[in-house]
């Protein structure tokens, strides 16, 4: 069940890496005696994770990394580089330009300023960073349902932060949005397009035209949802929400969610490359091995690994983040796959769901018994779901919060896998 083909790959590629360093002198290869007990008893202990990599693994936001990207990454960990300067990582440096290029050309911008992180709570850091910059003191808003992230990073950059209510489908809330605007205070809006416990997007048209009247900025967390944009069958009023990425001032996207690669690897961008002389600074040692711009010098964080780089550039290398294309396709089969298992959940009586999936999360509650003797039940039959607790009034109930099931359908594979799913599901819950 765990792809192992790449090993041979490996192999090769590494024989090829080591022969462009053959005019170098000999250098003895790093040993160390018991290695070999060591790596057995690390995949000892791997074992006692979930099966993330299965499809019956349908909880959080957990997939594998494509082969390629597994092996490019381990490949660039024989040179181990660091895209802070230059100097520490030539090859992987322009990789990265490269692919945060590419990521940006997505979604519409041709100029841009932006660079990978180590996920998108640092990506989402820098975007509020240079909001509260370009807007100092003023508050952040964000939906009620976006990540509680935007929250702890406003207080870590001292700005002011407010939550917008949603409306019974966990977007967020016009009119409650121009109901504070109306007092100036507000500097930035966080519209989030896909939030990560039932996937719905906030209104980004609608936004954009309260930005023409209140003048303020507007970022994307798109943390989970932002490569959507290139799926096919997306409902229209969500598809109009992702073709108004454009216009936004910046925007955030994880490639270690869907982007199929490994932890952690996340994406800032800026529609305007203005933006970077808030992060001008001086280093003593780094920046003197070229004129060209340095991702540090464009960058909160210092060190970063050079090996996240060069998987994503593999990847995209192979699968072109292009509509129609391969990778895109893959995004269809997940938003299929959820169309099809909230169909048969809302067909069932013995379940309540709220709304639609407008991306590939599902959320459902039980009319009668025990979300969480559910999800017991499911994981001791090798079903892995997820709990997640939501307003109460999307699901009709009396109760301010209600403890639901939610299922993450991200592989593409899961379409093949619903009626597994669902026969589990059905035993779990008659159980």
């Amino acid at each position: 069940m765990l792809e192992n083909q790449t090993l041979d790959l490996l192999g090769d590629a590494l024989r090829k890496l080591e022969h462009q360093f053959a005019s170098l002198p000999e250098c003895a290869a790093a040993e160390s005696a018991g290695m070999d007990a060591v790596i057995a008893d690390v995949a000892e202990r791997l074992g006692e994770n979930y099966p993330y990599f299965h499809p019956l693994y349908a909880g959080q936001m957990l997939k594998p990394p494509h082969p390629v990207a597994r092996a490019a990454y381990a490949l660039a960990t024989w040179i181990n580089p660091n895209n802070h300067a230059l100097d520490g990582g030539r090859a992987s440096t322009a990789m990265e330009r490269d692919a945060v290029a590419q990521i940006a050309a997505m979604f519409g911008w041709q100029e841009h300023l932006g660079h990978l992180t180590g996920g998108g709570t640092m990506a989402n850091l820098e975007a509020l960073w240079v909001a509260g910059q370009l807007q100092p003191g003023k508050k952040i808003v964000a939906s009620s349902q976006s990540h509680y992230t935007h929250e702890r990073i406003s207080k870590v950059l001292h700005l002011p932060f407010a939550k917008v209510s949603t409306d019974a489908r966990g977007r967020m809330d016009m009119a409650a949005l121009e109901q504070m605007l109306a007092g100036g205070e507000i500097g930035c809006v966080v519209a989030t397009m896909g939030t990560t416990a039932t996937g719905s997007v906030d209104p980004l048209p609608e936004i954009l035209a309260l930005r023409e009247r209140y003048g303020f900025r507007v970022h994307i967390d798109a943390a989970y949802g932002g490569y959507f944009t290139l799926a096919g069958n997306l409902a229209p009023e969500t598809r109009s929400a992702f073709d108004r990425i454009v216009d936004a001032d910046s925007l955030v996207i994880d490639p270690h969610k869907h982007g199929l690669q490994p932890y952690g690897c996340g994406c800032v961008l800026f529609r305007e490359p203005a933006v970077g002389r808030f992060y001008k600074h001086d280093s003593p040692a780094t920046y003197f091995s070229s004129k060209e711009l340095h991702l540090g010098e464009i960058s909160l964080e210092c060190s970063r690994p050079g090996a996240s780089a060069v998987a994503l550039w593999a990847t995209m290398r192979l699968l072109p983040l292009e509509r129609g294309g391969e990778f895109a396709h893959g995004l269809e089969a997940c938003r299929r796959a959820a169309l099809a298992f909230h169909t048969r959940l809302s067909q069932d009586n013995r379940f309540l769901t709220p709304f639609a999936p407008q991306l590939d999360i599902v959320v459902w509650a039980l009319k009668n018994g025990s979300a969480e003797r559910v999800f017991q039940e499911a994981a001791r039959r090798n079903l892995h779901l997820a709990l997640a607790r939501l307003p109460g009034e999307w699901f009709g109930s009396g109760e301010e919060q209600l403890l639901c099931l939610r299922s993450v359908l991200m592989k593409p594979e899961h379409e093949q896998w619903i009626n597994c799913i669902w026969e589990i599901l059905d035993q779990a819950a008659n159980a």
